[in-house]
């Protein structure tokens, strides 16, 4: 059988890192894509298990290079993309890949792999709830929080052209909502 793709996306704050964690305990078979990035590495995260942090001119190289699925520069010389490499390594070992991706990205890979995937939106009940997740995180400053709220007005234009949008207001339903609609997808 071949490879399939489960996507999931979602604006930053929404939950969707915690749902797919769920998800890989939940299910056998099924293996986190690790995106590569050219932001700064955040406290706690290790590279090549998080991500595989490459600097903007490394990253840009491998885009010349044709090493990836698919790329956005989600911020000016911030890039976030997906490695071929890694869906290779992921399907040599017969699983399926799990995404944690932008919405950009999650609707490019919808769009390049057709039915062989699944895009999941991960949505937050409001802006408000979003904000208030944001901030509870200290992760960011004052001015990259508006940046992502900014941000996460725009992507919730692009819930509809997901094959499915989960409403995350009770996380333990959520989760149970993402493992059935992936059951239901691997079964087809």
């Amino acid at each position: 059988m071949e490879g399939r793709l489960l996507i999931f996306s979602a604006p930053s704050g929404s939950g969707k890192t915690t749902i797919v964690k769920d998800l890989l305990q939940r299910l056998a078979g099924l293996e986190f894509s690790v995106s590569a990035c050219s932001r700064a590495r955040r406290e706690g995260e290790t590279d090549g298990k998080d991500y595989y942090f490459l600097s903007a001119q490394e990253f840009r190289k491998k885009i010349e290079e044709g090493e990836f699925v698919e790329w956005e520069e989600v911020y000016p010389d911030q890039y976030y993309g997906t490695l071929k490499s890694e869906l290779k390594r992921i399907w040599d070992k017969g699983h399926h890949v799990v995404f944690d991706v932008d919405v950009v990205g999650g609707l490019n890979l919808k769009k390049k792999f057709g039915h062989r995937a699944l895009a999941i939106f991960i949505k937050a009940p409001s802006l408000e709830e979003l904000e208030k997740r944001l901030r509870a995180r200290s992760t960011d400053d004052e001015s990259s929080i508006r940046k992502r709220i900014d941000k996460a007005s725009y992507e919730m234009k692009y819930a509809p052209e997901f094959d499915r949008t989960i409403v995350n207001d009770n996380l333990e339903t959520a989760c149970e909502e993402a493992e059935k609609a992936v059951r239901d997808f691997l079964a087809t």
